[in-house]
C-alpha cells in the first residue's frame, strides 16, 4: 500500500474554523480520489506496520475542511477485526435524533488537527441515527453507537468549524463526569 499524499491542517489554522458547504452530485473526480485517499491514510495509520514507516498517527476520522476544503464530507475507518476495517463515507450528514443518555471517551478524543495531549472530556450522544448522502448522491439512514457515534459527532463538529477542545469546559476539564458513561 502507497501512503497517499494528505495534508492535515493543525488547528492553528483558521480554515478548521469555517463552517462547510453543502455538497451537490455528481461528485468531482478530485473529490472522490480524496475521499479514497482519505480512507488509505486512515486505514494505514492503524496498521502498526505502516504508522512506524510513515511516522503517522493513528485515526479513525478525517473531515474534508481539515483538508483545508470547506465541503460537508467526511470518512471513518474502524478497525473491526484485527487488520479488518469497515469505512463510513458520510455526505451532507443531518442528525434525525439521538439518545439522552451521554458518554464520553475515557482516554480523552483526539484529533488528527490537534498534535498535542488534551485533558478533559467531551460530552457526546451515546446512539444517533443520522440521514446522509452515500458517494452517489442516495440519501441513506444509519444507527451509530458508542466509539462510531462519538466519532460521528466529533467529524460532523468539523464541518460546523468545531474542535474537540472547544467542548471541553476550561476551568473543569473533567466536569460532569459522574452524569455520563465512559467508554
Amino acid at each position: 500500500m502507497k501512503l497517499p499524499e494528505i495534508n492535515i491542517l493543525d488547528e492553528k489554522n483558521k480554515i478548521l474554523r469555517t463552517q462547510s458547504k453543502e455538497v451537490t452530485f455528481p461528485l468531482s473526480k478530485e473529490d472522490k480520489k480524496l475521499i479514497h485517499d482519505a480512507i488509505d491514510y486512515l486505514t494505514m495509520s492503524q496498521i502498526p506496520e505502516y504508522y512506524e514507516k510513515y511516522n503517522l498517527r493513528p485515526g479513525m476520522g478525517l473531515a474534508f475542511i481539515q483538508l483545508g476544503i470547506p465541503k460537508n464530507i467526511f470518512v471513518i475507518v474502524e478497525e473491526v477485526d484485527e487488520g479488518e476495517f469497515e469505512h463510513y463515507i458520510i455526505i451532507n450528514p443531518k442528525i434525525v435524533s439521538h439518545s439522552e443518555e451521554l458518554i464520553y471517551v475515557g482516554e480523552g478524543e483526539g484529533c488528527l488537527s490537534v498534535n498535542r495531549e488534551v485533558d478533559g472530556i467531551v460530552p457526546r450522544f451515546a446512539r444517533m441515527k443520522v440521514q446522509y448522502q452515500n458517494e452517489d448522491g442516495e440519501t441513506e439512514t444509519i444507527r451509530v453507537r458508542e466509539d462510531i457515534s462519538v466519532a460521528f459527532q466529533h467529524e460532523m463538529d468539523h464541518l460546523n468549524g468545531i474542535l474537540f477542545i472547544d467542548k471541553i469546559d476550561k476551568k473543569n476539564p473533567f466536569k460532569d463526569k459522574e452524569k455520563m458513561r465512559e467508554i
